[in-house]
């Protein structure tokens, strides 16, 4: 009962007298995980948009009674230029970020 299991080779041991460096580590993955998922929660953000414009598009265009060949190349015009410029913001703002973490980083040197 009173008998610890030993460790497996391959576990990295990790002494508690640093708790500041084991912070900053947690800290550090936590700060991926949720970087990683944002890009994904903002790519389908994009898509939804891009959806609802061309469906909003489509809608109006029937509704109002334009001829139907007009009506679908509009809102797949109006989706895909949708799309793309939100990429394209999605991209930029990554890169943003980026430049400005290694910006601060080589201020604190």
């Amino acid at each position: 009962m009173g008998r610890k299991t030993p460790a497996s080779p391959n576990q990295l041991v990790l002494s508690l007298e640093d708790e500041n460096e084991i912070e900053r580590i947690v800290e550090q993955r936590i700060a991926e995980r949720l970087a990683s998922d944002s890009f994904i929660w903002r790519f389908r953000l994009i898509t939804v948009e891009t959806i609802v414009m061309g469906a909003l598009v489509l809608v109006a265009g029937l509704l109002l009674k334009q001829p139907t060949m007009l009506v679908l190349r509009a809102s797949v015009l109006v989706a895909a230029s949708c799309f793309a410029t939100g990429l394209l913001l999605l991209v930029l703002s990554a890169w943003t970020v980026k430049i400005s973490t290694r910006f601060r980083q080589w201020r604190r040197r």
